[in-house]
């Protein structure tokens, strides 16, 4: 059946996930297009950055930035410290978080935009939480219908 098989890569189990798994590209590996830059720029990457340094040491503002991002390139993520931070253990935990998050927001403490990730951390918990309280519930009704 087509359903089984899916591009070829293997058979999925009565839940409908691969049973292999997918491990990805192996550690160490690296993309095509950065071996391809390699390539292209070969012996001649250490003057063109050594040129781009010199450029910037001058004053030029697009080698400057050019030199400034690799040096120290904008963080995507930050380990956020909230005081009092209450333990998650059940949905009925969230709600609590959730107003911890909302007054370190009005307090300045954190971003909107970090109290966000946060928040959806916590529903995905909370959805996680409720797909094994599912999966219980159905294997209950299950062995009863037996």
């Amino acid at each position: 059946m087509a359903a089984e098989k899916k591009n070829g890569k293997g058979q999925r189990d009565a839940r409908g996930r691969f049973a292999t798994g997918n491990s990805g590209k192996p550690k160490g590996a690296r993309h095509r297009t950065t071996l391809a830059v390699e390539r292209l720029l070969g012996a001649d990457a250490n003057k063109l950055t050594r040129k781009v340094i010199e450029l910037a040491l001058q004053g030029d503002s697009t080698a400057l930035k050019l030199a400034i991002d690799r040096v120290a390139p904008v963080r995507r993520g930050r380990p956020v410290d909230i005081e009092n931070f209450p333990k998650v253990t059940s949905a009925a935990d969230v709600p609590g978080a959730l107003s911890t998050l909302l007054e370190a927001v009005a307090k300045g403490e954190m971003t909107t935009d970090e109290a966000d990730a946060i928040a959806s951390l916590c529903s995905r918990y909370v959805g996680a939480l409720e797909a094994v309280e599912f999966e219980a519930r159905l294997k209950a009704i299950e062995e009863r219908l037996k």
